[in-house]
């Protein structure tokens, strides 16, 4: 079914969707790398087919080690998408190929993209968004922008909550270690591929604790960086700066959703997000896969574009220490585009001379293999390319911490908030007085406005005098059962502590 060209050494026969793939590859020397493979779903086994073509044409040198997952994983009642043997390939491997996968929607099933990147540590996410003009439609001819993208942590721990009738909860987690190892590599991808500077994107106005840390985190690491550039923009008008005018871009960091978002856009303005690459490396590491996703609708019709997932595996060949491999498979892909054969996507009436399917499109790159692309810049890559490294992230001596006060969230169905507030007083205590309720984010108590809407998720801080005396664990608990003999319903709480004598906490809106 896939891999349709034949090679002499079968080396693995497996069963993939009910039907055998024979994977097979030339006669090449002892190979120095086994990456593991997912033909993943949709799309994806046409594209893998079409990918690993061009790469053995090329004289790639890796053995192949297959895993399934995704749809028909889930399918089996593998929550994950995954299954406990794929872990072992993938940690034996350190390196993988993944074709786009479906994540169910709805339900208790988690994405894998974001499983593997998390469990195998792959904290940095660098996508590549360049402009192919004028073989490729685009108002950005001069585009080449790099995101690299936080991987881990942020919106993407997908820790949800249902706490009320009306409110659900996904908790935002930014770590100091995170921001300082995507920051740093962020720094050190420019330093290396000779880019001249890199902007953060985040939304510090109004999330100051977790966005103030990232790009608090990127200032401090940003002076031990003179000769690059650097800048920090919100991330609503970095965003519209980046679709209007690309070209004042060159290496943007930004956490995992912005970047999530971010990307995308790139790609789509640069020419089609068909086209754009993904790498994800860490320490112990790395996946190579294209961003866009596994577009079922397009399944089975030889159609899709590969070009995202074999730019992707360029970079996994990179990674492995073939960068000539890599530059002839790139060199010929630019030189394919050059020459006006192009997919569906991406194929424009008077200035594309042929619009291929996915397997017709990767002949014509292999026919290509040797030569460079006339206009296009033929890339060139350093046979002693070397791999990113960072400083190891160092603990910092821990900060005085005082406790001085506890948000406790509760489920009432009520809209009054002074009734509210009247239930609450009759539980504090002198030392730990209710100081404000929040609805939404939104003071309603003490002087709330009457037109503020609420719903039934309720925020009530008590606070120590001054914030300035320190409160115990156990008058917690007892303020806790107070309030629960009252009637009140709490979901959660809080804790409000100052470190080195600087709030943890941010004010309510209105406050």
């Amino acid at each position: 079914m896939y891999l349709s060209a034949c090679y002499n050494t079968i080396v693995r026969q497996k069963n993939y969707e009910s039907e055998t793939i024979m994977i097979v590859t030339s006669q090449l020397p002892k190979p120095r790398q086994t990456v593991t493979i997912a033909f993943g779903d949709g799309i994806g086994p046409e594209i893998m087919d079409a990918t690993l073509n061009i790469l053995m044409a090329a004289g790639a040198e890796f053995d192949i080690d297959i895993i399934e997952i995704g749809k028909s994983v889930y399918q089996r009642g593998f929550s994950s998408g995954i299954e406990p043997s794929s872990w072992d390939s993938l940690r034996s491997t350190r390196v993988f190929l993944k074709a786009p996968i479906t994540t169910p929607q709805g339900g208790g099933f988690k994405s894998l993209n974001v499983t593997i990147r998390k469990s195998l540590d792959l904290y940095a996410n660098i996508r590549p968004c360049v402009a192919y003009a004028p073989f490729v439609k685009t108002r950005h001819p001069a585009m080449n922008v790099v995101i690299v993208r936080e991987n881990e942590e942020d919106l993407y721990a997908g820790i949800e909550h249902r706490q009320t009738d009306e409110v659900m909860q996904c908790l935002k987690l930014i770590t100091r270690p995170g921001c300082e190892k995507i920051v740093r590599y962020a720094f050190e991808y420019a330093k290396k591929y000779g880019r001249k500077k890199v902007t953060c994107l985040t939304k510090d106005n109004i999330m100051k604790l977790t966005d103030g840390l990232f790009h608090s985190v990127f200032d401090e690491i940003a002076l031990l960086h003179p000769d690059i550039q650097n800048e920090h923009m919100i991330i609503d008008i970095g965003a519209a700066r980046l679709a209007d005018t690309p070209e004042m871009f060159d290496v943007i960091v930004t956490p995992n959703l912005y970047g999530d978002i971010v990307s995308d856009i790139a790609a789509q303005i640069a020419g089609s997000v068909g086209m754009a690459p993904s790498a994800n490396i860490g320490d112990h590491g790395a996946m190579f896969e294209a961003i866009h996703g596994s577009a079922p609708d397009l399944a089975g019709q030889n159609v899709a574009n590969p070009s995202g997932l074999l730019l992707a595996a360029v970079q996994m060949l990179i990674h492995l220490g073939q960068p000539s491999i890599a530059e002839k498979v790139h060199n010929a892909w630019l030189r394919t585009i050059e020459d006006g054969i192009h997919t569906f996507d991406i194929y424009t009436e008077g200035s594309s001379h042929q619009c291929l399917g996915t397997k017709e499109f990767a002949e014509s790159v292999i026919v290509r293999l040797g030569q460079i692309p006339h206009i296009l810049a033929p890339v060139k890559y350093r046979e002693a390319e070397q791999k990113i490294t960072i400083i190891p992230y160092q603990r910092p001596p821990a900060l005085s911490k005082d406790l001085v006060g506890v948000d406790v969230f509760l489920h009432w169905r009520e809209k009054d908030p002074k009734v509210l507030a009247q239930l609450l007083q009759a539980a504090q205590e002198t030392n730990l007085p209710l100081t404000m309720v929040t609805n939404r984010g939104v003071k309603v108590w003490p002087e709330g406005l009457a037109e503020t809407f609420c719903t039934d998720h309720w925020r009530c801080r008590f606070l120590s005098p001054l914030s300035a005396h320190k409160i115990s664990h156990a008058q917690i608990l007892g303020l806790l059962t107070r309030i629960s003999e009252t009637g009140l319903d709490f979901i959660k709480c809080e804790n409000l502590c100052n470190f080195d004598g600087q709030p943890g906490f941010t004010l309510g809106q209105g406050q």
